[in-house]
C-alpha cells in the first residue's frame, strides 16, 4: 500500500478521503487555495500545500501545480476526489509521466466516457439499451432540430462533455428548440469549453437509478447494487437512497450486469458509477458512465458495509477486489439529504456568509454527517456551496426515513440561508415517503413541498419573545452601571402607580407581531403575561448562554437561540424559527429612492453582459448572465424599457444585492 497521497481537491470529500487513509495508516497530502488557508481539509491532513488564488481555475484545476505539490512532498499517489480533475483525462495521464499512481480509472477509459456520444456507440456495441437520440458528430442546426422533430416533443438537449446537470435543457416544444439550444450551448462552452450537444428523447416519467461499480486490474468487475437519484433540481440529485425501492431481484440483476458489461467495455479500473433511466414499464436505458466515485457513494456503504475509498486505493495499489459478486448483499435502507448554503424559494440560488452557529445532529451507527466546514467558516461564491451530505441507515426504508426527519429537524445551522427546512419537507411529504418518485418529483409535488414550515409560529413567538426579555435582563446586570439598583439602570418596563409593560414587536419572515407584554412577580417568581394574537399566556424561564428553558402556560419547553448582528433563530424540534426586533419607524426612510430592480441574485461572476446603454429590449429579454457556485443564473427584462445604464461587465466580481443596471419601463402604449 502507498506510503503517502495527496488528495486533489477540497471540501468534504478531501476530509472524507484523509479519514479512509488514516485509518488505514496511509499519510496525507492537502492542497489549498488562498480562500481555504483555514479549512477543514487542511488541518486534517498531515501536510499541506497552497497551490494558488481562490478561483478554482487559478488552483484547484491547475494539474501542474498538483503534480509539483505531489512530487515536493513524496506523495505516490494521488487521489481526486469528484468534481475538479476528477474527471480529467490529460491529469490522469500527466500523473503517469511523473511516475504518479491516479486513484482512478485510466485515462483511455475517462476519454471513452467523457464524450456522451462516444459512449452511447460503445454502450450499443456492449448491447446496453440506449434512449433514442442523435448522437453524431455533426453539429449543423438543422441536423440537430430535424432530429428533435423526428422524435417528436419533448426532446432533452445535452452537452456532449457535460455532466452535473450544466449544459441541458428540456424542449417541450419546436418552437423553444433555438432558444433552448443557445442557452445550453452557452453553458456548455463556459463550463466545458466545448458546445457540442446530443439530441434525446425525453422521457417523461422516468426513475434516475444508478449502479455502482469496481473493476480492479486483473479482470475482475461487480456490481455494488444500485442507488435511485430521482429527486433532483436543476438536474442535481436532492436526496439520494439506497437500495431503490420498488425494485425486484430479477431487474437489479439485470441492470447490475448491464452495467458491469459498460464497464468491461472500456477496460473500466477502480469505482465508476452508470447511470440509467428507469421507465414505468421498468424498461432502462443507458444515460451515462461517471467515472469517478460520486457524492453519494456514503449510501452505497451503509447498505453494504464497504468503505468504497478503501477500495479505490486498493485497486490503484494492483490488489484484487476485496469481494466477488456473491459475497456482496444488501443491508437495509439508507438516505443521503446534501445540505446546501441556497434558498430553495428563490430557484434554489446559491447563498454566501458566515455559519455563525453549525450544529450537525449526533453521529453514531445510524446517523453520518460528512462535512468540509466548522462553525465560523465562510462559504464563498468561488466553490459548491455545499455545507454537508447527511447520511442514514436503519433496517427499513420506512424506519431509515423517519431517521432522516428526526435528523433534518436536529440539524441547526444559522448565518446564511439553507435548504434545510426544504430537505425537510420533502422527506416527510406523503409522496416522497410512498416512494412515488421520477425525476420531475420536485415540480410535481410543488405544493406538498413548497409549504409553511410546520413550526408552528404563534406557539412558539411567546418562546421568541421571553428569549428577548431574559437576554435584555441579563445584559443589564452584567452592564458596568454604577448602580445596579438606580431606576434608570432597570429595563423591566417599570412604572410607577402602572403595570410593568413591555411594548415591542417581533418580525417573522417578513410579517411583524405585535407582542404586548405585562411583567409581575420578583426574583424566582418574575412571570409574564404575553400578548399574542388576542390569545394571553404566562410565561417564565430561565436562560443559560444560548439554552432556553422555558414555561408557556404550564408546558416546559427547551431550545437554543442564536444571536447574530439584530437577527435571532430559534432551533426548536420541529425546526428553526428566524426571527427580528422589529425598530422603531422614525418617518425618515425614502419612499422612493430609484433603487433599480436588477440586483444581482447572488454573489458571482458577470459571465456575459448582453446589453448595451441605451438599448431598447422586451419583455423577457436576456440582459445580463452571471454564473456562481457552478450555476448560471440569467436577468432578464421584466417588460419592455431601455437600459439606461450598465454598472458591470463582463468578468466583474459582483456581491449579492449590488445594482448591475439602471432601467426605465417603456411607458405604457408604447413600444
Amino acid at each position: 500500500m502507498f506510503d503517502k497521497i495527496l488528495i486533489a481537491n477540497r471540501g468534504e470529500i478531501a476530509c472524507r478521503v484523509i479519514k479512509t487513509a488514516k485509518r488505514m495508516g496511509v499519510r496525507t497530502v492537502a492542497v489549498y487555495s488562498d480562500a481555504d488557508v483555514k479549512a477543514l481539509h487542511v488541518s486534517m491532513a498531515d501536510e499541506a500545500i497552497h497551490i494558488g488564488a481562490a478561483p478554482s481555475q487559478e488552483s484547484y484545476l491547475v494539474s501542474e501545480r498538483i503534480i509539483e505539490a505531489a512530487l515536493q512532498t513524496g506523495a505516490q499517489a494521488i487521489h481526486p476526489g469528484y468534481g475538479f480533475l476528477s474527471e480529467n483525462a490529460e491529469f490522469a495521464e500527466l500523473c503517469a509521466k511523473n511516475d504518479l499512481v491516479f486513484i482512478g480509472p485510466p485515462s483511455s477509459a475517462i476519454v471513452a466516457m467523457g464524450s456522451k456520444s462516444a459512449a452511447k456507440s460503445i454502450m450499443q456495441e456492449a448491447e446496453v439499451p440506449l434512449v433514442p437520440g442523435y448522437h453524431g458528430e455533426d453539429q449543423d442546426y438543422a441536423l440537430l432540430k430535424a432530429s428533435a422533430d423526428e422524435m417528436g416533443y419533448p426532446v432533452l438537449l445535452k452537452a456532449v462533455a457535460g455532466g452535473g446537470g450544466k449544459g441541458m435543457r428540456q424542449v417541450w416544444s419546436e418552437p423553444e428548440f433555438q432558444q433552448a439550444l443557445d442557452n445550453a450551448k452557452r453553458e456548455a462552452m463556459s463550463s466545458f469549453g466545448n458546445d457540442d450537444m446530443l439530441v434525446e428523447k425525453y422521457l417523461t416519467q422516468p426513475r434516475h437509478v444508478e449502479f455502482q461499480v469496481f473493476c480492479d486490474q486483473h479482470g475482475n468487475g461487480v456490481y455494488l447494487f444500485e442507488r435511485d437519484c430521482s429527486v433532483q433540481r436543476r438536474h442535481q440529485k436532492v436526496i439520494e437512497e439506497a437500495p431503490a425501492p420498488n425494485m425486484s431481484d430479477e431487474l437489479r440483476a439485470a441492470m447490475g450486469e448491464a452495467a458491469v458489461r459498460a464497464a468491461k467495455a472500456i477496460d473500466y479500473q477502480g469505482a465508476g458509477t452508470v447511470e440509467f433511466l428507469l421507465d414505468v414499464d421498468n424498461s432502462y436505458y443507458f444515460m451515462e458512465m461517471n467515472t469517478r466515485l460520486q457524492v453519494e457513494h456514503p449510501v452505497t456503504e451503509f447498505i453494504t458495509g464497504q468503505d468504497l475509498v478503501e477500495w479505490q486505493m486498493r485497486v490503484a495499489n494492483g490488489e484484487p477486489l476485496p469481494l466477488n459478486q456473491d459475497e456482496l448483499s444488501i443491508n437495509g435502507h439508507a438516505f443521503e439529504a446534501r445540505i446546501y448554503a441556497e434558498d430553495p424559494d428563490n430557484d434554489f440560488l446559491p447563498a454566501t456568509g458566515t455559519l455563525q452557529h453549525l450544529v450537525p445532529p449526533a453521529e453514531n451507527a445510524h446517523v453520518r454527517v460528512d462535512t468540509g466546514v466548522v462553525q465560523g467558516d465562510e462559504v464563498s461564491p468561488f466553490y459548491d456551496p455545499m455545507i454537508a451530505k447527511l447520511v442514514v441507515w436503519d433496517e427499513s426504508r420506512e424506519r431509515a426515513l423517519a431517521r432522516m426527519a428526526r435528523a433534518l429537524s436536529e440539524y441547526q445551522i444559522s448565518g446564511l440561508t439553507t435548504n434545510i427546512q426544504f430537505l425537510y419537507n420533502l422527506a416527510t411529504c406523503p409522496p416522497f415517503i410512498q416512494a412515488d418518485l421520477d425525476t420531475g418529483f420536485i415540480e410535481k409535488h410543488r405544493e406538498a413541498i413548497f409549504h409553511d414550515s410546520q413550526l408552528d409560529v404563534l406557539g412558539y413567538l411567546p418562546m421568541a419573545s421571553l428569549y428577548l426579555l431574559l437576554r435584555r435582563e441579563q445584559q443589564n446586570q452584567s452592564s458596568s452601571h454604577s448602580d445596579p439598583y438606580s431606576p434608570w439602570a432597570a429595563v423591566n418596563g417599570w412604572r410607577m402607580n402602572q403595570v410593568n409593560m413591555h411594548l415591542g414587536a417581533i418580525i417573522v419572515n417578513g410579517e411583524e407581531y405585535e407582542l404586548p407584554t405585562e411583567e409581575f412577580g420578583t426574583g424566582s417568581n418574575r412571570q409574564y403575561r404575553i400578548n399574542v394574537a388576542e390569545k394571553t399566556v404566562i410565561a417564565s424561564g430561565e436562560l443559560e448562554g444560548n439554552r432556553l428553558s422555558a414555561q408557556i402556560d404550564g408546558h416546559m419547553r427547551r431550545a437554543i437561540v442564536v444571536a447574530h448582528d439584530d437577527k435571532f433563530t430559534l432551533f426548536t424540534e420541529h425546526g428553526a424559527l428566524d426571527f427580528s426586533l422589529a425598530q422603531p419607524d422614525y418617518g425618515d426612510a425614502d419612499d422612493d429612492a430609484g433603487a433599480s430592480d436588477f440586483i444581482a441574485p447572488m454573489n458571482g461572476r458577470v459571465i456575459e453582459v448582453l446589453v448595451a446603454a441605451g438599448d431598447q429590449v422586451t419583455e423577457g429579454q436576456a440582459l445580463i448572465i452571471m454564473e456562481a457556485m457552478k450555476m448560471q443564473h440569467t436577468v432578464t427584462a421584466p417588460a419592455a424599457g431601455t437600459v439606461q445604464e450598465l454598472y458591470c461587465q463582463a468578468d466583474d466580481l459582483v456581491d449579492g444585492g449590488s445594482d448591475l443596471l439602471a432601467f426605465t419601463p417603456a411607458e405604457e402604449g408604447t413600444e
